[in-house]
């Protein structure tokens, strides 16, 4: 295996970048039993299901209506390629002959599926014939061949080998003459966001400054007029792919355009609407293309399409996305609890574009969406034994929501998988002359800072806010700075540099910073005090009025009824906090205190309403973090819980 070293100095316009996974190795008490798990469990069995539906068969190109196979779907190839991109993160570190065969076989059945030309789409290719490129808006072909380009770089990145690298050279060269200046659909861009942050993905890998203009094509032609999806269907002549499920689109105009955010030109959108995966995606290769090209409009409407987001139309858990009817946003503080889509692929992209944001800006509030994104909206995706996933992931439940094995569109199980296996490339990032710690997380970071060939060793002994130790080796003594993030989460953070206190003093973009010439086996502490808060809503969100939720470190948490032995919607938080309980197993803390619940009993089960409040019976709350809740069985749920003053 090789491993790609970290860059030294950050992109065009950006204030640092982020570091390759491989340069990354994680030894951490929360995070290496998940990564074991994946590797053993979760990828061989997202492999298997590949197989089991006809994805990886139907690169055979051997479908016909009358073959009785699976009939592809325009989208397949999105579900391999994450896959591959997953399993290839994994390689880089922990190298595996069978799961590096199950790749191998993968890219195969990919290169030998592609076309002459480099095109490489089997709905197009077996089922519609003739029309690839016709349904930019519907189909997803460009959104397919990111996710196969991202695929492709992480790839070469973890192995070495340009097999699957070469055959999306090949097709992206094709897109630079469609779509490019003087192609046929030059206008054009894809009506699912995924190419261009690919694009600029494999622009940064090769150096082929084609792929980053194609990039900023695409961006530039979004929104603008005369509309490119109008003229497609014109030319077309039917609704199309998605036509029989919107018949509704044109009557609703504008709401359909902005599910895939054409509503506007991208520098001049300001509210983030529609689709919210799609969005996501979006406003990730917008700060990509702003970063590489130092275009000021473009980061600015990032800048803006974040406070709209974080400020109005996000979840407590970082979940995104209320409604089920679009998949996405409806309205501001319009944050329903059991009936949050939430889904599990819209929070990684918000992982996805928070990592952008924090990296080309240097701020570290947005890491702290990251890291909220991550730990609770993001793999709550994903069962205990790494087997079965939320599609949505709701705030409150009445019981009836369970995990699934697999979907029928399957986005979100190995996007999670491709975002747990790639975690390295989100606890650091690098700027001149200094090196910043975005996450604590047991890990040791191999990179070359001052002219000196570097790792630092970061050690931590809780998954929440534990004391965390960070070992310094290098070739050489050298010059440059170790930034320490300061989470709004923790109180009192206080630094030692070999034995010796540091004024921790906390910098505005969100960081200490150590100054000094380093030499090999200097030793830097880290404490923090981690209380258990109480989170409140703006009073504008409905859903929350007069309740709190409970965070400790990142974590946000949750109630589950099987805990309480009542509804846990039920349950009433009184003055005194819960604390946290440490199982001394290397898990999250759950939180214990005393508490009410607000039940009558058997009569609650005989009748609907009462001319008097039910009576507060004192019950001991237990409090799961919510990623974990869902694995013991269905029961019912609640993020937000009420609060009251001592039973009356």
């Amino acid at each position: 295996m090789t491993h790609t070293p970290a860059p030294d100095t950050p992109s065009p316009g950006a204030a640092r970048t982020s570091v390759p996974a491989g340069a990354v190795t994680i030894d951490d008490p929360f995070w290496s039993p998940r990564q074991q798990q994946l590797r053993t469990t979760t990828l061989p069995a997202q492999y298997d299901h590949l197989v089991s539906t006809g994805r990886l068969g139907a690169l055979a190109l051997t479908w016909t209506p009358e073959s009785g196979e699976p009939t592809p779907h325009p989208f397949w190839e999105s579900d391999i390629a994450k896959w591959i991109e997953a399993a290839s993160y994994s390689l880089a570190s922990h190298p595996d002959p069978d799961l590096e065969a199950k790749v191998d076989t993968a890219i195969e059945a990919l290169a030998g599926a592609q076309q002459d030309d480099g095109y490489l789409n089997v709905y197009f290719t077996v089922v519609k014939p003739g029309e690839r490129f016709t349904d930019l808006r519907d189909a997803h072909e460009l959104y397919c061949a990111g996710h196969l380009i991202e695929a492709a770089v992480a790839h070469h990145e973890a192995t070495g080998k340009t097999t699957l690298l070469d055959v999306m050279r090949r097709y992206a060269d094709l897109l630079v003459q469609e779509f490019g200046p003087g192609g046929p659909h030059e206008g054009g861009y894809c009506g699912h966001e995924e190419v261009e942050l690919a694009l600029v993905r494999l622009y940064r890998a090769t150096g082929e400054r084609s792929y980053l203009d194609l990039a900023l094509t695409f961006l530039d032609s979004r929104g603008t007029e005369p509309h490119y999806f109008d003229l497609e269907q014109q030319r077309r002549g039917t609704p199309g792919y998605f036509g029989s499920i919107f018949p509704q689109r044109d009557r609703r105009r504008t709401q359909f355009l902005e599910y895939n955010q054409s509503h506007a030109p991208v520098r001049e959108q300001t509210e983030a609407v529609g689709h919210a995966v799609r969005a996501m995606y979006l406003y990730s290769a917008m700060a990509d293309v702003a970063a590489e090209t130092g275009d000021d409009t473009l980061w600015q409407a990032t800048e803006r399409l974040w406070q709209h987001l974080t400020s109005k139309r996000m979840y407590v858990t970082a979940g995104i996305g209320d409604s089920r009817h679009n998949e996405g946003f409806s309205h501001d503080y319009v944050l329903p609890n059991d009936s949050a889509y939430a889904e599990t692929c819209a929070a990684i992209g918000l992982v996805f574009w928070a990592r952008r944001m924090a990296t080309y800006s240097g701020d570290a509030r947005y890491l702290e969406i990251l890291e909220r994104a991550l730990y609770n909206g993001a793999i709550a995706g994903m069962s205990a034994d790494g087997l079965t996933y939320f599609y949505d992931n709701p705030l409150s439940s009445n019981g009836h929501v369970a995990r699934r094995d697999w979907f029928d569109c399957a986005c979100c199980p190995p996007n999670l998988a491709r975002l747990e296996a790639s975690l390295g490339s989100y606890a650091y990032s690098l700027g001149t002359d200094e090196v910043a710690v975005d996450l604590y997380l047991g890990s040791t970071l191999t990179c070359r800072i001052g002219g000196a060939g570097v790792q630092v060793e970061q050690r931590v002994s809780a998954p929440v806010g534990g004391p965390a130790s960070f070992t310094i080796s290098t070739d050489a003594e050298a010059t440059w700075d170790l930034l320490l993030r300061s989470p709004s989460w923790a109180e009192q953070m206080t630094v030692r540099v070999n034995g010796t206190a540091v004024e921790a003093v906390v910098e505005a973009g969100g960081f200490v910073r150590l100054h000094r010439t380093w030499a090999d086996g200097d030793r830097v502490e880290v404490n923090f005090e981690v209380p258990v808060r109480r989170l409140y809503a703006s009073a504008n969100v409905g859903a929350a009025a007069g309740r709190a939720a409970l965070a400790y470190g990142p974590f946000v948490y949750c109630v589950e009824g099987l805990d309480v032995g009542v509804p846990a919607h039920a349950m009433v938080l009184g003055e005194q906090t819960p604390a946290p309980v440490d199982a001394g197993d290397g898990t999250v803390p759950t939180l214990a205190g005393p508490a009410w619940a607000q039940v009558r009993g058997g009569a609650d089960d005989e009748q609907l309403y009462f001319t008097s409040p039910a009576p507060r019976q004192e019950r001991e709350l237990r409090a799961v973090p919510y990623y974990t809740w869902n694995n013991r069985g269905q029961s019912t749920m609640a993020v937000w819980l009420q609060e009251g003053p001592a039973q009356r």
